[in-house]
């Protein structure tokens, strides 16, 4: 089956790198000092793989999509694997830390995607996920013109959304698609995977929030 993002891996690794680099200093910051392997699950075209590494860490990049990881291979040195993250190829306990990165809105199935992250991380390590925030961002959500948000009654709908009518043309959703994860989901795909949330962070500096982040460890 063809990667969502093969066929626009080049257009959106323009359109989301001004984003990223808004956003490294979060994921520097959240993940802290460290060492040893981290596992970057959905690295595609491998913008946040420096930002790990200047952490300490050693990082390794995922991706279902060719087309991204052929991007990411031109821009960083790191290792690079194409694999499906509720399969992950790694044997249990490999990695000291595993970042998952504006991932839960591309895959259908998120409480599976924690359950291998929690797999392959080692006792005490950390994991470290970011992406948008299930409540004020995602297919249900209409933005108006003066930032202020109209919820859809969709929300509690999880998986794959139709598009909806309120959706930006051209954008990144409309051409690929969008999963929605329900936060009471989202949290409990943490708990039931067994890991420990240390923090819930919700960031930017918008009145209404439109980023999540969440640390947790093994």
């Amino acid at each position: 089956m063809t990667a969502r993002y093969d066929g626009h891996a080049e257009w959106y690794d323009d359109f989301n790198a001004p984003f990223a680099a808004d956003n490294v200093a979060f994921i520097v910051e959240l993940l802290g000092a460290g060492e040893g392997l981290c596992l970057d699950i959905g690295c595609g075209t491998g913008l946040y793989l420096d930002a790990i590494r200047s952490t300490g860490r050693t990082v390794i990049g995922l991706d279902r999509s060719t087309d991204q990881l052929h991007i990411a291979r031109r821009r960083d040195r790191a290792p690079l694997l194409q694999g499906d993250a509720t399969m992950l190829p790694f044997a249990a306990n490999s990695f000291h830390t595993v970042a998952t990165l504006w991932v839960s809105t591309d895959i259908g199935d998120f409480a599976r995607l924690m359950k291998e992250a929690a797999r392959v991380l080692r006792p005490g390590g950390l994991l470290l996920f970011q992406g948008v925030h299930p409540c004020f961002n995602g297919p249900h959500i209409e933005r108006r013109p003066d930032d202020a948000l109209l919820i859809h009654p969709t929300y509690r709908t999880a998986g794959w959304h139709r598009r909806g009518p309120w959706w930006p043309t051209g954008g990144v959703r409309d051409r690929v698609g969008m999963s929605h994860v329900p936060l009471a989901d989202l949290i409990n795909a943490f708990i039931n995977a067994g890991l420990n949330i240390k923090q819930v962070f919700e960031l930017g500096e918008r009145p209404i929030p439109s980023v999540l982040a969440v640390t947790a460890t093994a």
